[in-house]
C-alpha cells in the first residue's frame, strides 16, 4: 500500500474526527514536535492578543487592524493544529522528501517576518527584510500547496488536510496584512501600551 493510500474517503462524514483521532498514534517525538510547534503559535496568539488587550485596558487607541492580528493568529493556530496531526502520522513518510524542507523554509521565513516587524517599530530599516521574509513565507506556502494538491489529486491526501490549508492561508493572510497595516499607520497604540507597561 502506497503512503497515504489509506486515507479517509472524501465523502465520509466523520472525516474530521478520524483525521484528528490519529493523534492517538503519536509517539514521544511526535508529541514533542507538536507541543513545541503549536505552543509557539499559541504564544504568538497570547502575546499579540495580550498586548492589544493590555493597551486597550490602559487607554491605548488601537486601529481596527490591530485586533485582526491576534484573530488571524488564532485561526492560523487552529488550522495548523489540525494539519500537523496528519503530518506527524499518516503523511510522515511522504513528507520526508522535498515537502518537509519546504515546511521548514516556510516556518523560518514566517518567524523572521514577525520578529523583524516587531523590530521595525524602533528602527524602520527592519521593515525591508521583514517584507522580504513575509513575501517568501507566502511564496513557499504556495509551493507547499502544490505538493498537497498533487497528493490530493492522486488520492494520497484527504479533504480535511486540504481544508486545514484553507484555514492556514486565511489566518496567516489576515494576521500579516493587518500587522503590515498597523506598521504602515505608524503602530498607533504601541507607544501608549509600552508606557503603561513601564517600557521605553
Amino acid at each position: 500500500m502506497s503512503p497515504g493510500s489509506e486515507i479517509v474517503p472524501p465523502r465520509q462524514r466523520n472525516a474530521l474526527a478520524v483525521y484528528v483521532g490519529r493523534i492517538r498514534e503519536f509517539e514521544r517525538v511526535d508529541w514533542l514536535v507538536y507541543v513545541s510547534w503549536i505552543g509557539m503559535m499559541l504564544g504568538l496568539v497570547g502575546s499579540t492578543g495580550g498586548f492589544v488587550w493590555f493597551g486597550r485596558a490602559h487607554g491605548a487607541a488601537w486601529p481596527p487592524e490591530a485586533y485582526l492580528v491576534p484573530l488571524g493568529a488564532a485561526i492560523f493556530t487552529v488550522a495548523i493544529a489540525i494539519d500537523t496531526i496528519g503530518h506527524r502520522t499518516i503523511y510522515k513518510e511522504v513528507l520526508r522528501g522535498g515537502e518537509q524542507l519546504v515546511h521548514h523554509i516556510t516556518i523560518v521565513c514566517g518567524v523572521l517576518s514577525c520578529i523583524l516587524l516587531v523590530l521595525a517599530y524602533g528602527n524602520r530599516g527592519f521593515a525591508i527584510p521583514a517584507m522580504v521574509f513575509t513575501v517568501m513565507s507566502f511564496v513557499y506556502s504556495l509551493i507547499d500547496e502544490a505538493f498537497h494538491w498533487r497528493r490530493y489529486t492522486s488520492l494520497h491526501s484527504d479533504p480535511v488536510e486540504m481544508w486545514s490549508h484553507v484555514g492556514i492561508f486565511i489566518g496567516h493572510g489576515i494576521m500579516m496584512l493587518a500587522w503590515w497595516r498597523c506598521y504602515q499607520l505608524g503602530y498607533p497604540g504601541v507607544e501608549a501600551t509600552l508606557a503603561a507597561m513601564g517600557v521605553g
